[in-house]
Order: structure tokens, then sequence, then C-alpha cells
């Protein structure tokens, strides 16, 4: 409950490799490298403690084998580095400043050591529980343990320059390595992905959500699923609640190349829906840069997260309201409804012995608007709940809102708003009988973003925001949309040139989004893309930025052609490339030629050269051309921004007279 109680809180990676600006060591760094001349773990803290978290997790030895302590078990740490002239400690710093804010601490330690010549043989295992001991014994009490799954292959190893394996579920026996662990540290909780259970469990992707059905179950022994690691075991026989975990940039480690792609509020809100508000921790994490601190874009980013979960949480209009339920256990006042809204957490209303649909009725007294509805179990008699819904009491009429499966500690749902005097919720499958601890009720200030809009290969157009509860008005013809314009409730059909224009409109506030524009040229419905196998190739016509599809020719060798059959001859005046926004290997087109053909036999070229900054900038690129009649395109892929035959495209269209 301490762990689960925390909800939210920081990872902090800095090693070698963030002066190589790779992803991870390899374990032959130069450790003259390390030398941040400003580092200020103070700086860290303050920062974490402003932006709501409670404690941070620092990665004190990464895959590198590289020691941000002075370990007296190897050489290759902070105590041989010029930074401080060997004579600092970072985690000594680290706990330091954690004290310092009141906040508690947590270490990363890497089982795979890319550095250490014993990895992969018997005696690493000494020398890696030795490791554990010094950070355990050393810096004070330690909140969690943290375990990467990451486990053999290349490295350096001493010099051997070779590929390793180990069987991770053997090797570390983690058996007496856990019970290690809990002597020393009594109230550790333990994160591994690599081998036995450990106390927390990955959710299967670090893209920071968990599933909308998240059981805190597993077997205690046994494989473990994606399936398993993403929604848990309804009849788990092990408390294994979720942890997410994810970046506040693309990357763990800092790379300059990132300073424009932190992520934004709106982005960070969703995470915190999708983590904390689905029955899950968050665990974000901050790249430190080459000099010691926190990146300042990635510092508002974060106090920006704290600022709207401030406010869209700040008041409770359900708290102290009336509460009344279908069932209460015994009849007694101590299982009473009114324990949902008297915002404790050690009182629960409880349903009588195999009642396992119930409901409760909250008064608020006169209409109110609202457009978020938070519930807790009391799980420390467990999680129970199956599936339930929520409904507002509107013009006379009970009205539902929104549904939901498991609850556990916290679940948050999000809706367009509402004005209502009553609020229904209903227990609609349980386990056994529910334990509802608290709900909250909430009109969350909207993200007025200006919304997205797509149009598919085959004409529907949506809009869409980076939130819940504004509604879209939108127009066809280019004309400004108003809340007066056409409500936009399901995608629309469209062919032929369109220009689409929305707002997003928040009812609670009457406040509108700036407006999103879209011109759209011709319908796609007819184009093929020519000799594609691949039936994912289409994802470059379906109208969304977010897929992609990954080319590599015939021959797998640059150049690499993309063709297209329009179906029709056209009169083209210029074309259209959206690259790939993946994290891994987008295979960005930099360079390129553009060739049309009437009968796919003569071809001509008709415009060439470069994206410029589309590696930071991976946006449209709209290139503009000569008008010509045409009913196939080539675009020729020169180069890319990796230096590889892979080339990735996430949209392609033309622009026509």
């Amino acid at each position: 409950m301490r762990w689960q109680e925390m909800e939210y809180y920081a990872f902090v990676h800095f090693s070698l490799n963030t002066y190589t600006d790779q992803s991870w060591g390899y374990g032959n760094e130069d450790i003259n490298l390390f030398n941040p001349q400003k580092l200020d773990c103070s700086q860290w803290a303050r920062i974490c403690k402003e932006a709501g978290m409670k404690g941070i997790i620092l990665t004190a030895k990464h895959h590198s084998g590289f020691c941000l302590w002075p370990s007296r078990y190897t050489e290759y740490s902070v105590k041989n580095a010029p930074w401080k002239n060997g004579e600092g400690d970072i985690v000594r710093e680290m706990a330091d400043a954690c004290k310092e804010y009141g906040l508690k601490l947590g270490i990363y330690v890497s089982p795979w050591d890319r550095n250490h010549p014993a990895y992969g043989k018997p005696e690493y295992i000494t020398y890696f529980r030795n490791q554990i001991k010094e950070l355990l014994t050393n810096y004070g009490p330690v909140f969690e343990i943290w375990f990467d799954g990451a486990n053999g292959g290349t490295g350096y190893y001493g010099g051997a320059n070779e590929n390793r394996t180990i069987d991770r579920t053997i090797y570390y026996d983690w058996k007496n390595t856990y019970k290690m662990i809990r002597e020393l540290q009594p109230n550790i909780v333990i994160w591994n992905d690599g081998g036995d259970r450990g106390d927390l469990r990955w959710v299967g992707t670090e893209a920071g959500y968990v599933g909308e059905t998240n059981w805190s179950l597993l077997n205690g022994t046994g494989e473990v699923e994606w399936k398993m690691l993403h929604f848990g075991l309804e009849d788990g026989d092990s408390w294994v609640p979720a942890e997410v975990n994810t970046s506040i940039r693309p990357e763990w480690f800092y790379h300059p190349s990132e300073d424009t792609k932190v992520k934004t509020v709106p982005q960070l809100m969703e995470t915190y829906y999708s983590s904390i508000g689905r029955n899950g921790t968050l665990l974000l994490n901050f790249p430190i840069m080459p000099n010691g601190l926190i990146h300042e874009a990635d510092e508002k980013a974060a106090l920006g997260l704290a600022t709207m979960v401030r406010t869209s949480f700040a008041e409770n209009l359900a708290e102290k309201k009336k509460a009344s339920a279908s069932n209460v256990r015994d009849e007694r006042q101590e299982f009473g409804a009114a324990n949902v809204t008297d915002n404790s957490s050690d009182t629960y209303w409880a349903t009588d012995d195999n009642i396992t649909t119930a409901s409760l009725i909250i008064d608020l007294e006169s209409p109110m608007m609202f457009n978020r509805f938070l519930v807790q179990e009391y799980i420390r008699l467990g999680q129970r709940v199956k599936s339930f819904k929520v409904e507002a009491f509107m013009d006379g009429t009970w009205r539902e809102l929104s549904q939901g499966t498991t609850i556990g500690y916290k679940r948050i749902l999000r809706f367009p708003g509402v004005k209502a005097t009553k609020v229904r919720f209903t227990i609609t499958d349980s386990k056994g009988s529910p334990l509802i601890s608290n709900i909250g009720i909430y009109n969350a200030p909207a993200f007025l973003n200006a919304p997205t809009i797509m149009r598919s290969q085959f004409g529907e157009i949506t809009i869409t925001t980076n939130d819940v509860g504004p509604y879209f008005y939108y127009t066809l013809d280019g004309s400004e949309p108003t809340p007066q314009s056409k409500k936009y409730t399901a995608p629309v059909q469209s062919e032929g040139k369109v220009d689409v224009k929305a707002i997003a409109y928040d009812p609670a506030s009457g406040k509108s989004s700036p407006v999103a524009m879209e011109k759209f040229d011709v319908y796609r419905k007819d184009w093929k893309i020519v000799g594609a196998e691949d039936d994912k190739a289409y994802a470059i016509l379906d109208g969304n930025t977010s897929t992609a599809w990954h080319h590599q020719g015939k021959d797998k060798k640059i150049p690499v052609d993309l063709e297209i059959d329009l179906g029709s001859e056209l009169n083209l005046s210029g074309f259209r490339y959206h690259p790939d926004q993946g994290m891994w290997g987008p295979g960005i087109i930099t360079h390129y030629e553009f060739y049309v053909s009437a009968d796919n036999k003569d071809w001509k070229l008709v415009d060439q050269g470069e994206f410029s900054n589309i590696k930071n900038n991976p946006l449209w690129q709209i290139k503009k051309f000569t008008p010509l009649k045409a009913r196939f395109i080539r675009l020729r892929a020169l180069k890319n921004a990796e230096g590889n035959d892979r080339m990735g495209y996430a949209e392609i269209d033309v622009i026509t007279d």
C-alpha cells in the first residue's frame, strides 16, 4: 500500500553513454568522458518534488557496467573519472537530495554488465550481489530496486569483445538474491522483468499506458504472456501490481536531437490517465544532460503536467455529499454509502455476502457540470470489481455517461461535460461483495488545442483531439466553424477536394479551440501501390500519420522506389510526403527524386532535392512542380537519416490543379 499510494515517481538515466549519444553503453567507453561540470542532484529532486512526484529511482549502474558510486569491486566507476577528481558519489548526492526534498530513493542496477570480464560465469553473481549490498547498506532506506530485463548479448567483457548469452531464469539465482535484498531492506519492493516474479510487473510497453482492464494479480510461478503483463490475471494467486514506465522524451538517455521532442502536457496528461487512472503507478524518466542537469524543456513539461493534474482534481464535487446505496452490509453504518464521500481511504462501502451487483447514488444537491469520475476500491482486502457503469440524472431521466471494467486502487473515467443533479454508480459484476473506498466527481479543464482532421483512403473524415470531453464543430466549405456549425458525431463521408475546418468546444467553459484546417485533394480510393505484396503498405494511404510502412525495394539497396497507380490520369502539380514518426528506425527519407508517367513505362523526372531538417521536424513535406498529366507516380528515395536502405513512409499524397 505504501508503494501504491506513492502513485507517481521519477526515473533518472545518466551514465557514460550520455557522453557518446548512444542508447546503451558497450562497456568500453572512456571513463575520462565522465565529467558533469554542473551536476546538481538537488535540481533533480526539486523538479521532481514540484512535479508532484514522491520518489526518484536512479540508474546507479546501466548495461555498460559504469557505476555512479565508488564501488570497491570495480575500477569502472566515478572513483576513476575526472569528475571531482575521483572523489564524487552520485548515489550519495542523490540520497541526500531526496532527504532534503522529502522524496524516497530507489535504485536501478542492471544485472547485465557489458564491462565485467566474468559476466556469464558463476563468479559474476558474487560481484553482482556485492554491488547490491553496497547500494542497499550505504545510502539509507530504498523504496524500490529495479532490475532491467535486458540480459546478455555483445559487449566488451574486459576486452573479450564477444557475444555472451545466459539463461535469465536461473543465472542470477534470483531466489537467494531476493532473500538477501529483503534482509537488507525489509520494506523494499522489487521490480524484475528478467526472472523470478518480483513484487511489481512491467506492463509490456514503454509507451506509457496499461490496459483499461488491469488486475493487480499474476500467478506466482509460470510464464507470463504479454496479455498478462498488460491486463493482469483475474484469477492470479499473487499480488503483482502494474508499474507504468516511460520517458519524457523518446529515449531513456539524453540525446541533443530530442530537445524538440519532449512530450507535451496533453501527451503527459494522457499518460497520467492511462497509468494512474488505470490502477497503475507512473514512473516517468528524466534523461540527464552531459552537464549534469535536467533540461529546461523537460522541467517545463513536468511542471505543466503537475499544474494540470492539480487543476483537474482541485474540487471533488462529491465530497461530503449525501449518498445512498441499493445494499449495505448487514445494514451497518460502518459499511454505509456515506463512506465513499468522506475523503478517507480507511473507510468503505460494502455489500452483503454474495451481492455482486449493486449501485449507489450521490446527490449533488444542485445541477453541476462535470466530466471526470474517480473511484477506488479498498484494496487492502483485494481487488474485486469486474465491471461498472456511471450514469447522470438529467432532465428527469438517467443517462449513461461511461462504463469500465476493473477499478483497483484508482480508476478515472473521462467523458464530455454534462450538467446533472445526481450521479449513479452501478457495479454490474464483481468477484465478491464489492468494497468501494472513495468516489470523486470533477470538472476538469479541457485541452482546447486545435483538433486533428484526417481523411482515410476511402474518404471518411475523422476529427479527434488529445483529450476526452470537448465537442467538435466543423464545416466542409472552408467557412469558419462555430458552436452553431454542424456537430461532429461520427466519421463524415466525402469525395474529391474538400476544405475542412473544425474547432473543439468545451461546454463547461464555453470556450473554443483555435481553428484546425485541412485541405484534402483527390479521392484516393482507387490508388494502388505497384508491386506491393504487403497489405500493411496501405498504411501510407490511410490518412493516419501515426501508422507507417517500411520498404527496402527489390534488391534491398539504394535507391528505393515507391510506385503508385492513381487509378486515372490527373493533372499533377506536386506531392506530399509524411515520414514515420516512430522512435525506432523510422527510415526518414532525406534526399529524393520524384517521377511521373502516363503508362508506367516512360517516366519523367519532375522534381528532386532534399527534405531539409526533416529528421528534427518530421512533419508534412510539400513539393511543387510544373503541372502535367500523369497516372503513375514514383518517389525514389536516395538517402535516409539513418544511412541505411530501409525507407519509412507514414503518408503519400499528390497535389492537383
